[in-house]
């Protein structure tokens, strides 16, 4: 059977998660497929192309998505589309590195104009529509990297920055210990849904 792009892109998925960003090359990956370097270049031109479309792959479900369902407010929409997407990044090894230097491709585009659509006719410009989606992806992106660089401490034993804080000293930091808990993924998207009503909300005040 003829290997094709998609097969090539599946593939580079697999290995992501087996190898992580750092482990991933060209090279490597053609001998998992069985096939010679140059033969990739078929299908994609090199490595950076290649993760914009593994990105296109573990974002798929979120450029799938329909658009607001009817009567629902477009920033009901968008605080739901972007809780998905940090739902995604947390879920795959590197994939918030991976979609951090990512363009969109030719595949995505459509859902990328659709987005762009729906914030136009919410009443934003299409300069601030742009504007909206880097500044709400850029924070999602840097919220899936704190959450796995968060476990990566929990991991090596590493404690909380909040954690065992003299009350006197600290009565400040000391009550987070309280308050907060443990860093678990549930707190942690906590965070960012605090931050996208953030965002958002901000968004809305600029709109009147």
């Amino acid at each position: 059977m003829a290997l094709t792009r998609d097969a090539v892109v599946d593939a580079a998925v697999d290995l992501l998660g087996e190898v992580g960003l750092e482990g991933l090359s060209l090279r490597r990956l053609a001998r998992e497929l069985g096939v010679s370097a140059p033969t990739l270049y078929w299908h994609v031109a090199d490595k950076r192309t290649l993760l914009d479309h593994v990105a296109d792959r573990l974002l798929a479900d979120q450029w799938r998505a329909p658009g607001p369902a009817e009567g629902q407010p477009w920033w009901e929409w968008l605080h739901e589309r972007a809780l998905a997407q940090y739902r995604a990044l947390v879920a795959h090894r590197d994939a918030a590195l991976v979609v951090a230097g990512n363009r969109p491709t030719e595949e995505s585009m459509p859902a990328v104009e659709s987005t762009l659509g729906v914030l136009v006719a919410g009443g934003l410009s299409h300069r601030d529509a742009f504007w909206t989606l880097l500044a709400i992806g850029h924070f999602v992106i840097g919220s899936a990297l704190e959450y796995h660089a968060e476990h990566d401490r929990a991991r090596a034993g590493t404690p909380a920055a909040h954690g065992g804080r003299d009350p006197a000293t600290h009565p400040h930091l000391a009550r987070l210990t309280t308050e907060l808990g443990d860093a678990s993924g549930e707190a942690h998207e906590d965070v960012v849904r605090h931050g996208l009503d953030l965002l958002i909300a901000g968004l809305r005040a600029r709109l009147g």
